[in-house]
């Protein structure tokens, strides 16, 4: 597994991390607590030393997971996690960065993760009702208690980032980026570049979509969150085949899978990304570590984007109300 550094820090982690969410939490039927074990553990044996989890994912459960998976291996891993909500009678209950509140969160972080010190410590979503400064100065002070290493964001606009790297410098921006979700082109990417910001996409083969295996008949289980997402309607799905129909050319040209192209297309972008894309069949994660080693050249990135360009994405990432309390 070849490795990358975020940003101007000296976090170096695997080129491709592992999104672990998805191992008990919003996409359908959780997995077996040992079977999610035997997953990550497998993970590190397949060269992956990157592991994103949140006390939210659960709640709390996936940070259990990960601290028992990863315990034997410690050393040879970087574990990211995230504070920034309420969490009440099991559920999602509004944003929370107050700098109390971000301390309890941390406290129960390392307990369930079971570490001394958390390497990366994201703001998970932006509380409005709290100076990011502030967020930031007690990240700071948490770093300086040796509690967590790294500071990071998620889903933060630009001059939100600026304001909190004045504070404490972030390692990390953690957001939605794929072939189908290109919004941090614009401004994000440019003011990561400008502050020495590694980036780490979430969702980089969009929810599954771009894997090339779903279709306007695919049906999702009510326990999963995509069943009432604007972009996984069959209308969308449909709509949206025109990307897939794009990567499935180029992956036979390479003698790989749509996956793949859309994952390594995504680690072309920037010496300085990491996606972290989840799963919870090994195969599909031996899948995924393969596109770290597919090149794509100027002309196919030329191919890819210039194509890519004339297709209009249908559907919005999430249901409107969802959108600033989602922490997926």
């Amino acid at each position: 597994m070849k490795t990358r550094t975020l940003g101007k820090s000296e976090l170096e982690v695997s080129a491709l991390g592992l999104g672990c969410m998805g191992l008990n939490f919003s996409y359908g039927h959780p997995m077996e607590k040992k079977d999610a074990v035997t997953l990550l553990r497998a993970s590190v044996e397949q060269g992956v030393t990157f592991f994103d989890t949140a006390e939210v994912y659960g709640p709390y459960t996936n940070e259990e997971i990960v601290g028992e998976a990863l315990a034997p291996l410690r050393k040879d891993v970087v574990i990211a996690t995230k504070f920034g909500f309420n969490i009440q009678d099991g559920k999602m209950a509004g944003v929370n960065s107050k700098p109390a509140h971000i301390r309890e969160a941390v406290e129960g972080s390392l307990k369930r993760l079971n570490i001394e010190v958390i390497d990366l410590l994201y703001q998970h979503r932006v509380d409005p009702a709290v100076p990011i400064e502030d967020v930031a100065g007690t990240v700071k002070e948490l770093i300086t208690e040796g509690k967590v290493k790294h500071f990071g964001l998620s889903e933060a606009g630009a001059q939100t980032i600026r304001k909190a790297h004045a504070v404490q410098p972030v390692t990390a921006l953690q957001s939605e980026y794929s072939l189908w979700t290109r919004n941090p082109e614009n401004e994000i990417i440019p003011t990561l570049e400008e502050l020495g910001i590694g980036f780490v996409p979430f969702s980089p083969l969009g929810r599954g979509f771009l894997t090339g295996k779903m279709g306007a008949d695919t049906k999702f289980d009510s326990t999963d969150f995509r069943a009432g997402n604007p972009r996984f309607q069959p209308e969308a799905l449909k709509a949206n085949q025109a990307l897939i129909t794009l990567l499935d050319k180029v992956a036979s040209d390479k003698n790989s899978s749509t996956a793949q192209i859309a994952l390594a297309w995504l680690l072309s972008q920037k010496p300085w990304i990491t996606p972290i894309p989840g799963t919870t069949k090994l195969e599909r994660l031996k899948e995924n570590i393969g596109s770290v080693d597919i090149e794509l050249t100027s002309a196919d990135l030329k191919e890819i984007n210039e194509a890519a360009a004339k297709i209009q994405i249908e559907g919005d990432r999430y249901p409107e109300a969802a959108e600033k309390m989602t922490g997926l």
